[in-house]
């Protein structure tokens, strides 16, 4: 079992700097709620190269 990880992104909406916990088990897509302006965001994870758990935040509606 894979441990949760943190990641560091800014809001897709807001622009804040938020933290996102992830499970780096492979790429998956799931929409989670900002921290601090509440809003839906698409949070895709996947693995870079070197094996490192990467993260991309875009709005709905992109």
């Amino acid at each position: 079992m894979n441990a949760l990880e943190e990641c560091a992104a800014d809001c897709p909406y807001c622009g804040e700097p938020i933290t996102v916990l992830v499970d780096g088990c492979g790429d998956q897509s799931y929409i989670e709620d900002c921290e601090v302006c509440c809003q839906p965001m698409i949070v895709n994870v996947g693995t870079d190269e070197d094996g490192e758990t990467t993260i991309s935040l875009h709005r709905e509606d992109e």
